[in-house]
């Protein structure tokens, strides 16, 4: 089969390896001119894990990412105010979990196609037409072309979600939370594997520092205003304006903001869709369920999404709606719940007020308990799904 996927981050390559490995004709289409740079740290375990081990990507996201050996609260003068190693509380996930950069997640994915995928960096989909047994896509740039399927992989704002399903405000659901992260060379001070967060009432800062000298900054903050998705000097503005009060380092930080190496800013929304898929049409990752940052694991559903998919093409034998049910079918209760389970965690990465606060200082100082944090984390660590066997030829 042809298919088209639009969207080059982690879902998209993802699905296009193993329809390549099955005998098919993946076709990626990327906006961007290259490949996305920076983004922020996702920890990366459970089935997305499995999926990457059957990639054979494993040991390059260990050698590229990072075993993170305390995450330490401090307050706004720098004291610690708690800390935990995460390598005691994952420890059920057998070693199988690693923090990396989102970026360098999706290169590793897409560097597994060794070239053998066609790839259009530049473009996108202008229009969709869905006659029944083929789709005729027009795109910006290109000239039309027909294929079998089009899977849309292209993000909370997903183009291929607004073409086939309708305007984005019908499915997203915004949390009331907007997400920033950028890099910068030469910060100080530096602590090597330790993630250093400051919270606030309504705002939490987070600072990584990575082995090439750079350092990676994360904001998680309440915003209720219009979030600028597109305008990258009206989102630092953004930031200037909304954390300019805020303590500890990030008045030093936000000075060193010009000078990033990458930026991004977004919403933090959940997308929640009656059916992923449609005719010849499917959406995966973030484009179809996006559980938000808050849920943790979104880039690993991502990969299990783009796997399973792919594995039901091929078992159905070419019956593209009995490969999309069965692909929505065994994953949309997956994912239900790690939406459901996001949602009371706001208060974790900015507190509505100063209960929430004091609440939330209380439980990290609880976590820092070894056997308080495996009880309360062991859940999440396994995923409920078994990956069905990988597409063979």
């Amino acid at each position: 089969m042809r298919v088209l996927i639009v969207g080059a981050g982690i879902a998209g390559p993802t699905l296009a390896y193993w329809l390549w490995r099955a005998g098919h004709q993946p076709t990626i289409v990327e906006h961007a001119p290259r490949l996305r740079q920076g983004g922020y740290l996702v920890d990366f375990w459970g089935s997305g894990f499995d999926v990457a081990d059957r990639m054979g990507i494993v040991p390059r996201l260990m050698a590229e990412g990072y075993r993170v050996h305390e995450l330490r609260e401090v307050s706004g003068n720098g004291r610690r105010i708690s800390h935990l190693d995460p390598r005691k509380i994952i420890g059920g996930a057998g070693g199988r979990y690693v923090s990396i950069g989102r970026s360098d997640l999706a290169a590793a994915i897409y560097d597994a196609l060794n070239g053998e995928v066609e790839t259009i960096f530049g473009d996108t989909v202008q229009s969709l037409n869905d006659d029944g047994g083929r789709v005729r896509v027009e795109f910006a740039r290109g000239v039309p072309r027909e294929f079998d399927l089009v899977v849309g992989a292209d993000g909370l704002h997903s183009r291929i979600r607004s073409l086939a399903f309708g305007p984005e405000q019908e499915f997203e659901r915004y949390l009331g939370i907007t997400v920033a992260a950028f890099e910068v060379d030469d910060y100080s001070p530096r602590d090597e594997l330790v993630a250093v967060t400051h919270t606030e009432v309504g705002v939490q800062a987070l600072r990584f520092s990575q082995r090439d000298g750079g350092t990676m900054f994360c904001f998680t903050f309440r915003y209720d205003g219009e979030v600028p998705v597109e305008d990258a000097d009206a989102q630092q503005e953004l930031l200037r304006a909304r954390l300019g009060g805020v303590g500890w380092e990030v008045p030093a930080i936000l000075q060193q903001m010009p000078g990033a190496r990458s930026f991004y800013l977004d919403r933090a929304s959940q997308i929640r869709m009656p059916t992923w898929w449609r005719g010849r049409v499917a959406l995966i990752g973030d484009a179809v369920a996006c559980p938000s940052l808050l849920a943790g694991q979104g880039s690993a559903l991502a990969m299990v999404e783009a796997y399973v998919l792919a594995a039901e093409l091929q078992r159905s034998g070419g019956n593209c709606p009995a490969a999309f049910a069965a692909y929505e079918r065994q994953l949309a209760p997956l994912v239900s719940a790690k939406q459901d389970a996001a949602i009371g965690l706001g208060a974790a990465f900015a507190p509505r007020n100063r209960l929430q606060l004091l609440l939330r200082n209380a439980v990290l100082g609880l976590m820092g308990i070894p056997m308080v944090a495996r009880l309360a984390m062991g859940r999440s660590l396994r995923d409920p799904i078994e990956l069905p066997p990988p597409p063979a030829p």
